[in-house]
């Protein structure tokens, strides 16, 4: 994280999708710039100095824009995108209640 300007700050990113089987893996790098208020920059900055994650708002906002890029990307490549399928569970077979025979 490099402090360019008073008010912004730059997160260096690398976000991976690995595909499997095999057949293709995405990777995008880039900054994402944030901007804000002196005093907050600062805490940011501080906390990376002690090997802190960033906030959870910039982890979020860099995950949703790079997983759409990755989502273009995989449709102009003709691979299936990087979206978990929903999994449907296997249908319960219901037992019978067994017959209370008195003898």
């Amino acid at each position: 994280m490099e402090e360019k300007d008073k008010d912004i700050l730059e997160f260096p990113f690398v976000f991976a999708i690995s595909y499997t089987p095999g057949v293709a893996q995405i990777s995008v790098k880039g900054r994402a710039r944030v901007s804000g208020k002196k005093e907050e920059l600062r805490k940011i900055q501080d906390a990376r100095k002690e090997k802190k994650p960033p906030p959870p708002i910039v982890m979020q906002s860099i995950s949703n824009v790079v997983f759409l890029e990755s989502v273009i990307v995989s449709r102009s490549l003709n691979i299936p995108p990087p979206v978990p399928l929903p999994r449907i569970p296997p249908a319960k077979k219901k037992k019978l209640p067994e017959p209370n025979y008195r003898t």
